[in-house]
């Protein structure tokens, strides 16, 4: 059982604090890419090292999110969540001092790795103070506000470079990691997973499997993918996973127990998680530079034409986690993302070196309509899929994988971009990026049919009065 210290914990405090901190990791996915000229003016630096200010956190990020899950349910979700916040916010504070190239990269891993730390805890935070009958709707914003995060990444960096410095994508963070560490030990209540012993070898099979696996897919397009660096990590990593999963199955206390898998809704969600964020991440990577280089836009102007597509979660997310409390969250996910694979379709079709606002907006809102309704019920699947005291592994098991299926979507697409398009005109640009929306569209409506896969919920009638006391916990769904 979890155990919980009633310490000034609220609902709506709760809320309000995972969701600016996931708001805070997720935003800086994307942040950094609008920024990336005026950095190379600012502290110089080839080609080679901007990408690495970008990769720098997604890699970290993505390796050590199981691993800070599991120290917070060893030690107090609260307590590293802190801890979590606090390297965050130093970190970004180096990286807006930075004063070479070298040390912003190294700033940039830090500020993952707090990331790692404070990222799956949220929803474990979140669903340990809210009551069950509002968890949808807590999800819902929840998702709300990291998807718009997710998204918005080149809108904001281009924002506060164009009109302040690029600097302040990063002192953006410093103010409110300030404000959430008191309100987080005041607020928050601590609550603790099994406090079975930390998995040491399970940690370094996967955190090094995911390493090698990821670097090699950001590299792939830039050394080649038969070049000995990119398959030595791929191949490093794959080998690594394996006995990860090969230990996992054995282990006594291990980091992700494979039973979990054993639950259609757990796999089901985790596969369509992977699949969301390939197609999605891959998008907005292409779409944004199509709006600022092929149409002419600024990048303020590029973001404020995407607002239909990134701004739509902050209004149908928590519709969706209202719908996902009444009718279940796989019919809510599973229309979510066919409608994303449409929207994305449409704009394969749509785009032309000098396509209209006007052509674009209906699968814009399409797209935007569709990330929402994923989004909540995507959470409240995840976490309902596994036991209270599980809650924060399947947490780090699901963001491990949405960050891998993003960098997997940025290699893969940047690659069919380039082997069928390129810069040299906006129609070649053009000619590059339809193929890899469609190969996004298709990933994501992969994702659609994941979710079918997810069992449908089947929930007792309430009786008229129900007597007071702690929840019983749910039962893991078998698969059939």
């Amino acid at each position: 059982m979890s155990q919980q210290t009633a310490r000034g914990g609220s609902a709506a405090w709760a809320l309000v604090i995972t969701s600016v901190a996931g708001f805070m990791a997720a935003l800086d996915n994307l942040v950094v890419t609008t920024a990336l000229p005026s950095i190379r003016e600012d502290l110089g630096g080839a080609l080679h090292d901007l990408e690495w200010t970008v990769s720098a956190y997604t890699l970290t990020f993505a390796v050590l999110l199981m691993f800070g899950a599991a120290l917070g349910d060893r030690f107090g979700r609260r307590r590293l969540f802190i801890a979590g916040i606090t390297v965050f916010t130093a970190s970004s504070a180096a990286a807006a001092m930075a004063p070479g190239i070298d040390s912003l990269i190294a700033a940039r891993a830090v500020q993952g790795a707090g990331a790692a730390v404070m990222m799956p805890l949220t929803l474990t935070l979140l669903t340990a103070a809210v009551p069950e009958a509002r968890r949808g709707m807590a999800y819902g914003i929840w998702g709300a506000v990291n998807g718009l995060a997710v998204a918005s990444g080149p809108l904001v960096g281009g924002s506060l470079t164009e009109h302040i410095s690029w600097h302040w994508i990063f002192w953006l963070n410093v103010p409110l990691g300030l404000i959430l560490v008191p309100l987080a030990r005041l607020r928050l209540a601590e609550s603790r997973g099994t406090g079975a012993p930390l998995d040491l070898p399970g940690t370094l099979l996967a955190s090094g499997g995911l390493f090698g696996i990821v670097y090699g897919l950001i590299r792939g397009p830039v050394d080649g993918w038969t070049g000995t660096v990119v398959l030595t990590g791929l191949s490093a990593g794959a080998t690594l996973l394996v006995g990860f999963v090969l230990h996992s199955t054995r282990a006594e206390n291990p980091m992700l127990p494979m039973r979990l898998f054993r639950s259609r809704a757990f796999t089901g969600i985790n596969a369509a998680s992977l699949l969301m964020f390939l197609g999605m991440f891959g998008s907005i990577f292409l779409l944004s530079q199509y709006m600022q280089g092929v149409l002419g836009y600024s990048p303020t102007e590029a973001g404020l034409r995407m607002l239909p597509w990134t701004g739509m979660p902050m209004l149908v997310a928590p519709i969706a986690g209202i719908l996902s409390d009444r009718i279940g969250g796989r019919p809510v996910v599973a229309t979510g993302l066919f409608l994303q694979a449409l929207g994305l379709g449409h704009l394969a079709v749509v785009a032309t070196a000098d396509a209209s606002y006007a052509a674009q907006l209906p699968a814009l809102i399409t797209s935007g309509i569709g990330m929402a309704l994923y989004f909540a019920p995507a959470s409240s699947l995840v976490m309902s899929s596994v036991l209270p005291k599980e809650q924060g592994i399947a947490s780090g098991a699901n963001n491990a994988l949405r960050e891998v299926g993003g960098a997997l979507g940025i290699a893969i697409m940047a690659s069919i971009f380039a082997s069928r398009g390129g810069y040299e005109s906006g129609q070649a640009f053009v000619d590059g990026m339809r193929p890899a929306l469609v190969t996004g569209a298709a990933a994501v409506a992969l994702a659609g049919v994941a979710a079918l896969f997810i069992p449908a919920r089947r929930r007792p009638a309430a009786p008229a009065s129900l007597p007071a006391g702690p929840a019983p916990e749910p039962v893991l769904e078998k698969a059939s």
